[in-house]
């Protein structure tokens, strides 16, 4: 069955949670004898068609942006196209450009929607997309939660709940690179044997400022990567608290991620707002079985670090808390590994691409079937 990806952006041109799952989705799920294309925007002049590990990659050109909406005409037509060749329309939402886009589009064909996150921040700008939101989610033919945590706790999908469905999202290890010693090792002499870590967007509701917090209490080492719009601001504030045992490395190429990864001794995951839908890289901590520290914030982060199993849950928002659990991590080692292989057992059962990509393809079919009736 041939499957339509629709999103704002995509690899190789953006990394993030959503391009992340889009991408493990169309790698493995030919395997389920599925066909995908992924139809994004680009603000810059690239090929119109690419390949990206197999599958196509069609990108338009965006014109404009508003609060983090990019916009393009040439996106009706070619979703148009696209669409009608296509057996199922495989939405990622939030993206209010998409809504109008389907909502106008003359090719009707059975449609699912991955509901990533709320809508959290634009608050007076949601008031009047409420109306397209609401008309685009009543419109498509599945909605799914990527974990239960989620489910329950968004009033849009609380809503919506008798087409709503949970998916886990699911990471394959075989698409990450291979553990090489090499690096490893220089990073050991960087970094030292032991130290906590951050990966992801330094973003407004990753939480941290509260790590930065956390850590005058009791400056444990800890590394950071990734870039983003709150990096500075970090980065002075460290600076300000005195912090001495903290590493900034900025963005850094998959393999060094890998070998930062594998010799990190727990991660730690401070987002404290919804917008924090689930958490891809917590999920990498668990995959390569580091125990985890995340905050209860009532999504995908603590179904994916389950509190005194793979890791520990604290309250959102408070450096003290964030701060005796890294402590306790940190003064008990065994209780660490013990965490960690808890959590490499919690990601084979619940969260692998195969499991995810099997889920997706038995739901295509299904549409499908439903929709020849």
């Amino acid at each position: 069955m041939k499957v339509l990806h629709f999103y704002k952006t995509y690899y190789p041109l953006s990394y993030g949670g959503v391009e992340q799952v889009i991408y493990q989705l169309a790698s493995g799920s030919a395997l389920c004898g599925v066909e995908p294309t992924v139809l994004t925007l680009s603000p810059h002049k690239v090929s119109r068609v690419t390949q990206v590990n197999g599958h196509s990659v069609h990108r338009c050109r965006s014109i404009f942006q508003i609060a983090s909406t990019d916009f393009s005409l040439s996106a009706f037509y070619r979703f148009n196209e696209l669409a009608r060749n296509a057996d199922i329309i495989h939405y990622h939402f939030p993206w209010p450009f998409m809504d109008l886009v389907h909502l106008t589009a003359k090719v009707k064909k059975p449609s699912v929607v991955t509901y990533h996150s709320d809508i959290v921040k634009q608050k007076n700008l949601l008031k009047l997309y409420r109306p397209i939101k609401n008309k685009f989610l009543e419109s498509v033919d599945a909605i799914v939660a990527t974990s239960p945590n989620y489910r329950v706790t968004s009033d849009l999908l609380q809503r919506h709940q008798k087409k709503v469905e949970v998916i886990p999202i699911g990471l394959d290890r075989g698409l990450y690179p291979p553990k090489n010693a090499d690096r490893r090792q220089y990073w050991e002499n960087v970094l030292g044997k032991k130290f906590f870590l951050f990966m992801g967007v330094l973003r407004y509701y990753k939480g941290l400022n509260i790590l930065l917090d956390s850590l005058a209490l009791g400056d444990l080492p800890t590394v950071i990567i990734g870039a983003g719009p709150i990096e500075y601001e970090l980065k002075v504030k460290a600076e300000s608290l005195g912090l001495k045992n903290i590493t900034f490395l900025g963005q850094v190429s998959e393999e060094d991620k890998v070998a930062i990864l594998d010799l990190s001794y727990a991660v730690v995951f401070p987002s404290h707002l919804r917008s924090e839908a689930f958490g891809i890289s917590l999920l990498e901590g668990a995959m390569f079985g580091k125990p985890m520290i995340s905050s209860e914030i009532g999504t995908g982060t603590s179904f994916i670090n389950s509190d005194q199993q793979t890791g520990i849950v604290v309250p959102p928002s408070s450096p003290k808390d964030l701060n005796i659990a890294m402590t306790y991590l940190w003064d008990n080692p065994k209780v660490a590994a013990r965490m960690g292989l808890k959590a490499i057992e919690r990601y084979e059962a619940l969260f692998t691409a195969d499991k995810m990509c099997q889920a997706y393809a038995a739901l295509y079919q299904r549409l499908i079937d439903e929709k020849s009736k």
